[in-house]
């Protein structure tokens, strides 16, 4: 048997869980897509730019502009391109626009959740028209290859959108957990570099201050 035929002796529900499935495959696509690229460029990218920073702020600010598709890039560009700010003012740069990374870095996460909530329910309800259609078939004394035909149709496309909900629901409900678990690395990530960068940010805009004090403080008396 065909897929063609399986979906078509499925039944009606099929037609929502064939949706389901497409969605779900662009889904996956398009955060497998997405993932990957971000492990393979962002860390090479924040490496490359702690070494420049350090001689050359400007350089390295260069260096994220080349690559401001990357969440990363974005966020050490919303503090970088600030005008002399003060580390507090540094801080809150690096935290506000991490914070609007947030809902790319979660995107279809509900949509996931929701297709391994609703592709069970729809085989469990293509599971009761088709009980209910074989139901209706059964005829006491009625043994013609019609009645059977009509009851074995109907069980199965019971059990068709079953088995079809449940690899629906299943398949979202891994790529979900996946997404997630790289979403609270890509987390992690961001807070140890975004430290980083604040940290040298402190160094470096409190050291000429301590150096001014250092000028002015009276000299000891022998």
């Amino acid at each position: 048997m065909t897929l063609f035929e399986l979906f078509v002796k499925g039944g009606i529900t099929m037609y929502p869980l064939l949706l389901f499935s497409v969605a779900l495959l662009v889904m996956v696509v398009e955060r497998g897509y997405f993932w990957t690229r971000l492990g393979r460029q962002q860390p090479q990218l924040v490496r490359q730019v702690f070494r420049t920073y350090r001689n050359s702020p400007v350089e390295a600010q260069q260096q994220l502009e080349s690559q401001r598709n990357l969440p990363i890039s974005r966020i050490f560009l919303a503090a970088l391109e600030l005008e002399d700010p003060d580390p507090d003012e540094f801080r809150l740069a690096l935290e506000s626009s991490a914070q609007a990374e947030i809902p790319l870095l979660k995107r279809f996460a509900t949509a996931l959740d929701a297709i391994a909530t609703l592709a069970p329910l729809l085989g469990l309800l293509g599971t009761v028209t088709g009980l209910m259609e074989s139901f209706a078939a059964v005829s006491l004394g009625d043994f013609s290859p019609e009645r059977t035909g009509q009851v074995s149709g109907g069980i199965g496309e019971a059990l068709i959108t079953t088995a079809t909900g449940l690899i629906v629901a299943i398949v979202a409900a891994g790529a979900g957990s996946i997404f997630r678990g790289l979403y609270q690395n890509e987390i992690a990530f961001l807070q140890e570099w975004g430290g980083r960068l604040e940290l040298i940010y402190r160094h470096h805009h409190l050291r000429p201050a301590a150096g001014d004090r250092l000028a002015v403080a009276p000299p000891r008396k022998g």
